[in-house]
């Protein structure tokens, strides 16, 4: 998310790193290119004007034109305004209430709503640890009540039972009474939506909302619609108290206008966005995290927490030892392929991280993605157990033995086992150097790449996908 913008922004900001006296009219002509980066983002053009102002009024001001480093704090006021445009403060759900706390969730067909639905269950029942219950309110969509029951099972959570011929506000009912008998802590209602917004559907989640008596109402809208995700909103609103904004597909919003915009033009926060299909594509919107994100400044914070939820503990204990004791064979690195990949993969790795927004750029163009994962972990695979344990073994025939079945050449064979060998001699070092706890200064020093100093080269440039 957030990538074009970010290219723009991070390219006018690094030409004012290090400068050692800025002009007025130098501030001026950086914060024209900032608005017309977050005009080409479709941020709204309000919060564009109110952006610009507020930032220019403080950048021209005594605090940047006399400062030691006025480059550095430039980007520190853009960032600072950045934050208080997507909200300042991050957004909690407020269900620590009497239960059952009714969340319910409204918004237009086609956004994503029942899925939606299913993650913020999953979340609030494992983050938040309480007990959910989710109903479908949708009686219109055909298989609407069976897609949340399906998406119910896949996130553990239960859903409730089926009658064919209820009318919404009925099942509100039942749900709320299910919730008190069974003991359920938080009930989700998914409410119908509609092709666009119409006097039926409003009336209905109206008299829904009656009954229910909601500790949030959250608006889910697809970001990829840009600025007509702010209209919608505007139109929820003007008829429905909603309490906050779920933005889903944010994976795939390249430009962020509609994150930009929300909070300014709707005062409502954004409290949740939707990176992916799968249950788990799902987090808390942080403004700060994402205003770094959005500078290049990575987002290492997000990027600890990933790794606590998918790091599994046996596996975690098992590498440390081995780390400890100054072991590490293609095993080991077998298993970091797949920790990669069940965070998330190459691209938001290199998103999360600081300083690497330029090498997302720089891995596209050498053909690194994700799938060159897949392809280092065919070569690992093809190999026999023996030689995975002790890869000095492998002679020139082993070699073309696995560049075949894993359908790969010799010389990406060489290249990883020569990535193989950095990343133990790297492992070593730590060992020497004080253990995991050294494990920060990994990150200190000149770059190598597109990959932080002390990660030997990241992965080798020599991988290339086939078309």
């Amino acid at each position: 998310m957030f990538e074009s913008l970010s290219e723009r922004l991070t390219a006018v900001l690094d030409r004012l790193k290090g400068r050692g006296a800025l002009s007025e009219l130098e501030v001026r002509a950086a914060m024209r290119e900032v608005r017309v980066a977050l005009l080409e983002a479709d941020v709204a053009l309000p919060v564009v004007k109110s952006f610009i102002e507020r930032a220019t009024a403080r950048a021209v001001g005594a605090e940047v034109l006399k400062s030691v480093t006025p480059g550095q704090q430039v980007i520190k006021i853009v960032h600072d305004e950045l934050v208080a445009t997507l909200g300042a403060e991050t957004a909690e759900l407020a269900i620590d209430r009497p239960p059952p706390a009714v969340v319910m969730m409204v918004g237009l067909q086609g956004s994503g709503k029942t899925t939606t639905t299913a993650k913020l269950a999953r979340h609030v029942a494992q983050e938040r640890r309480r007990k959910v219950l989710m109903a479908s309110l949708d009686t219109r969509r055909p298989a609407a009540q069976e897609q949340l029951a399906i998406l119910g099972r896949q996130a553990g959570v239960a859903t409730l039972p089926v009658i064919p011929g209820q009318q919404p506000v009925d099942i509100a009912r039942r749900a709320l009474e299910a919730a008190r008998l069974q003991g359920f802590d938080v009930l989700l209602l998914d409410t119908a939506g509609r092709l666009h917004v119409d006097e039926e559907l409003m009336s209905e989640m109206e008299a829904v909302a009656r009954v229910a008596q909601p500790a949030e109402i959250l608006l889910v809208v697809d970001a990829l619609t840009g600025q007509d995700a702010v209209h919608v909103a505007r139109s929820f609103l003007a008829r429905v108290p909603v309490t906050g904004v779920v933005l889903t597909r944010m994976d795939g919003d390249a430009r962020g206008g509609a994150a930009l915009s929300m909070r300014e033009v709707t005062g409502r926060p954004i409290k949740f966005v939707g990176t992916g299909e799968k249950l788990d594509a799902f987090e808390p919107f942080h403004p700060n995290r994402a205003a770094g994100r959005i500078l290049g400044m990575g987002d290492v914070v997000s990027l600890v927490e990933k790794a606590a939820r998918t790091l599994e503990a046996q596996e975690a204990e098992r590498m440390a030892a081995r780390l400890a004791a100054g072991r590490f064979d293609l095993n080991d690195l077998l298993a970091q392929f797949r920790q990669m990949k069940r965070m998330g993969g190459l691209g938001l790795l290199a998103s999360l991280l600081p300083g690497l927004g330029k090498a997302q750029a720089q891995m596209k163009a050498a053909g690194i993605d994700d799938r060159t994962l897949a392809r280092l972990e065919a070569i690992i695979l093809a190999m026999t157990p023996r030689e995975r344990e002790r890869p000095e073994i492998l002679n020139a025939r082993r070699k073309i033995r696995i560049a075949k079945g894993s359908g790969t050449t010799v010389q990406e064979v060489n290249r990883l086992l020569k990535m193989h060998a950095e990343m133990e001699t790297a492992m070593k070092r730590l060992r020497k150097m004080g253990g995991l706890k050294a494990l920060a200064g990994l990150f200190g020093g000149a770059e190598t790449g597109p990959f932080p100093a002390g990660l030997p080269g990241g992965l080798p440039g020599g991988f290339r996908i086939r078309r």
